[in-house]
């Protein structure tokens, strides 16, 4: 068991990562939160199938009562909140209750969000299944989706811990798999250009890793991701840079339709598309050929998806929360672990987007 504590400026606190992590949490609750009255578990209707019976096992003194949700995106609805919120009145939660996000970053960003927002905020604690919540599990931000953006509608509320147990891993599809190892890759680049090369060096398939590896390789992207959420809690500065590869790669997944491609996977093309802008505009020295040739080894497509067009692509990238004015902000790389903030003209936007749509179309 590895704990990373978090320190942001309204809160500080634990992320468990291990095998059998998920029977921590009653010892957690109890010292965290010694006046709980009520709890709620939110979860989707594929992880209660698969792991909300250990989970109740580990709180069963607790008595939570249980909320399930679609799966996916489909989880980050006003309609679906909504009922979230309905379910826990008529459950009569009150202040000193506290929710259970059981589940993705989807589930994670629902629950969070149902608790930043009832009752003008209760406590919540992240217990993510699949390896892309090693990213959306810290850092505060929660909310839902709106047909005009991703994440359009949300908060920040710190959860007062994060459980994250490797067992609940085994379970993942490849799809899913893919999705979360993008945002490694994503905290490799920002941040840390050693850990990026070990990555490059050690991970060549992303069936057979072992515990130890996947203790490591999440471990790594949650001290990239405290390093920048402690110095800059709301995104003011420096926590943006943790959008790298997500301008595009919401507009993939917002004209796409939501749940169509996994946001791992569209962020892989969005870094892509980042990094062959970064080499124009900074001069970055990079080997994209080889970072291709390595995507597509662990099965990434490196190519837009068929059917979207680089004008409405644009028109999305516009309307995405970064974007201030109508103008679009990218995060860049100047080199390997040093990422910085640049607005770039529309048109030049819109020339490299058909550019690396031919290139990925020749792929």
């Amino acid at each position: 068991m590895e704990t990373i504590t978090i320190k942001t400026p309204s809160k500080e606190y634990p992320v468990l990562i291990g095998a059998g992590a998920v029977r921590e949490l009653g010892g957690l609750l109890r010292e965290k939160l010694p006046g709980l009255t009520s709890l709620l578990i939110i979860t989707d209707e594929t992880v209660a199938s698969l792991h909300l019976d250990r989970v109740k096992e580990a709180l069963a003194e607790f008595n939570p009562s249980i909320h399930i949700v679609p799966s996916g995106e489909k989880a980050k609805t006003f309609d679906v909140y909504y009922a979230a919120l309905t379910f826990a009145l008529e459950k009569k939660l009150d202040r000193k209750s506290a929710v259970i996000a059981l589940g993705g970053g989807a589930v994670g960003d629902l629950a969070g969000f149902a608790a930043a927002t009832f009752m003008r905020g209760i406590p919540f604690i992240q217990v993510p299944t699949t390896i892309l919540a090693h990213d959306s599990a810290v850092g505060g931000k929660v909310g839902i989706n709106h047909p005009e953006g991703k994440n359009m509608i949300g908060a920040f509320h710190q959860p007062e811990a994060v459980v994250y147990d490797l067992d609940f891993l085994k379970s993942l599809p490849d799809r899913e798999i893919r999705s979360g190892f993008g945002e490694a890759v994503k905290h490799a680049l920002i941040k840390d250009h050693s850990f990026y090369c070990w990555l490059l060096d050690n991970v060549h398939s992303l069936k057979d890793m072992k515990d130890e590896e996947w203790l490591f390789i999440l471990s790594k992207g949650i001290q990239v991701k405290n390093a920048f959420v402690s110095e800059d809690e709301k995104e003011a500065g420096v926590r943006a840079f943790l959008n790298f590869g997500h301008t595009l790669g919401h507009a993939i997944e917002a004209e796409s339709g939501y749940g169509k491609m996994t946001h791992g996977e569209a962020v892989v093309i969005g870094m892509l598309y980042a990094l062959e802008l970064s080499i124009e505009k900074c001069g970055l020295d990079f080997d994209t050929g080889q970072f291709r040739d390595w995507l597509m080894g662990l099965g990434y497509s490196i190519s837009l998806p068929e059917g979207l067009h680089p004008a409405e692509l644009l028109s999305r990238m516009k309307k995405d929360k970064k974007a201030i004015g109508q103008a679009v902000n990218f995060v860049l790389l100047d080199s390997i672990g040093h990422p910085v903030l640049s607005e770039i003209p529309d048109g030049e936007l819109k020339e490299a987007l058909e550019m690396f749509a031919i290139k990925g179309a020749e792929k």
